[in-house]
């Protein structure tokens, strides 16, 4: 199991890999490989990283969370225009306790966004999530904001699935074509009110069932929590202008189990209402996921974590979707 540390999440500054992202031949530069390798240790070790050097702006990073606060401090009347519904392909806003993790009710309220795709495009099970994002029109501007946001994690997802592919000695592009050529992407604008005890659940412990997580959270409030094997909650406590990167259970069906995807939940104790985007970068929607011919042939003696699971990404998601809001009709 991957969760080996005691006390903190490792800080990698991946600048020089984005300056290479485009070549072939990258990890024979030298910042390129210790880049790499703090890659790999993480994954094992850890399953989350801070990811500094990313090259998105902090200024955006912060203007995405002012905005998010300006949504959920509008009256309940006001933000229920945008409701989810099944009928919007499960996009848009849920009131706090529509979220369940786990079979329990999570204290969050939230706008649920996918990738949007033509009517068709992936037949029944696409047919679920068939629909246009439902941005609220007040904060003006949101909806670009957001749009330009989602291109940018999406840019940076991709470049650190390549270095994550150079840890586990394929080449860059190991996971391009069938399997995350056109990638899904799913994204949680989360908010998390303030509460004045103690252990109040915001988000239930779960682990992430896609590739990989970019949370973007609020700088001063710590509520994330990572759990390690010693079975500790670890905080994750914000660091200014980066991203939190986490790897899902699709990574780890991909990597034969080399990398595991590692628990984590969200309670936060503070007083104040705390606002996280979490974007989630997938592989296709109709990839069949299984490990990677690779990985299975570099790593035949992983005994304890083979992974003999295979997935159609799209069926999963759809059937976690369908799970979670499967009272939605009677909640909203």
């Amino acid at each position: 199991m991957a969760t080996n540390f005691k006390s903190h999440l490792p800080i990698i500054d991946i600048s020089p890999l984005l300056v290479k992202c485009d070549d072939s031949d990258m990890m024979e530069d030298a910042g390129v490989a210790e880049v790499v390798g703090k890659l790999d240790r993480a994954c094992r070790d850890v399953g989350f990283f801070y990811v500094v050097g990313h090259g998105v702006s902090e200024s955006l990073m912060k203007k995405v969370k002012e905005m998010t606060h300006r949504f959920f401090e509008l009256p309940y009347e006001e933000k229920l225009k945008i409701k989810i519904t099944p009928a919007a392909g499960y996009r848009g806003y849920q009131r706090i306790g529509v979220n369940f993790t786990s079979g329990k009710q999570d204290f969050h309220e939230a706008i649920d966004c996918y990738r949007e795709f033509k009517q068709g495009k992936y037949g029944e099970t696409g047919k679920v999530l068939e629909g246009t994002n439902q941005w609220p029109e007040n904060p003006q501007e949101y909806k670009e904001l957001m749009n330009e946001y989602i291109k940018l994690c999406t840019d940076l997802s991709r470049n650190i699935l390549r270095g994550i592919s150079l840890a586990l000695g394929g080449s860059p592009n190991e996971f391009e074509g069938e399997m995350v050529g056109d990638p899904f992407w799913v994204m949680r604008i989360i908010g998390y009110p303030g509460v004045n005890q103690d252990n109040v659940i915001g988000c239930g412990a779960h682990t992430d069932y896609g590739l990989l997580t970019l949370i973007n959270q609020d700088d001063d409030k710590t509520a994330l929590q990572v759990k390690n094997l010693a079975g500790d909650w670890i905080s994750a406590i914000p660091i200014p202008g980066s991203f939190i990167c986490n790897i899902g259970d699709m990574l780890k069906i991909l990597s034969n189990g080399v990398y595991e995807s590692t628990l984590h939940r969200v309670i936060n104790n503070s007083p104040l209402y705390r606002v996280c985007i979490a974007f989630f970068y997938e592989t296709n929607f109709d990839a069949m996921v299984e490990p990677l011919d690779i990985f299975k042939e570099k790593y035949p003696g992983n005994e304890g974590a083979q992974v003999s699971k295979k997935v159609v990404y799209g069926e999963h998601l759809v059937n976690k979707v369908q799970t979670t809001f499967a009272n939605l009709v009677e909640l909203i």
